[in-house]
């Protein structure tokens, strides 16, 4: 019986953990955000649902960021948004 608390708690604690690293907030830095603002890429169309989380077909091409290379950033349907390059999940839709 001690046993099957312990792994019940575990299991707990491990997905409450998985949440709350899913649920964090990422702080982009304000340099980044104005780089982005200040460039002028074509807009490119695609189907799929541009929001936060959402990650990007690599036929959508993402631009790096000279100054910060942890940030991306492309024109989606007319939205500019900020990516992660590794995971191409959108970080940021800029207003």
């Amino acid at each position: 019986m001690k046993r099957i608390l312990v792994a019940v708690s575990a299991a707990l604690f491990a997905s409450g953990t998985a949440f709350a690293q899913s649920s964090t907030t990422v702080v982009i830095p304000g340099e980044v955000r104005t780089y982005v603002t200040e460039q002028e890429v074509p807009s490119v169309t695609y189907d799929g649902d541009i929001v936060v989380g959402s990650e990007l077909p690599s036929s959508v091409e993402v631009h790096t960021i000279p100054s910060n290379n942890d940030y991306a950033y492309t024109i989606v349907n007319k939205k500019r948004v900020i990516v992660n390059p590794q995971t191409r999940k959108i970080i940021e839709i800029v207003k």
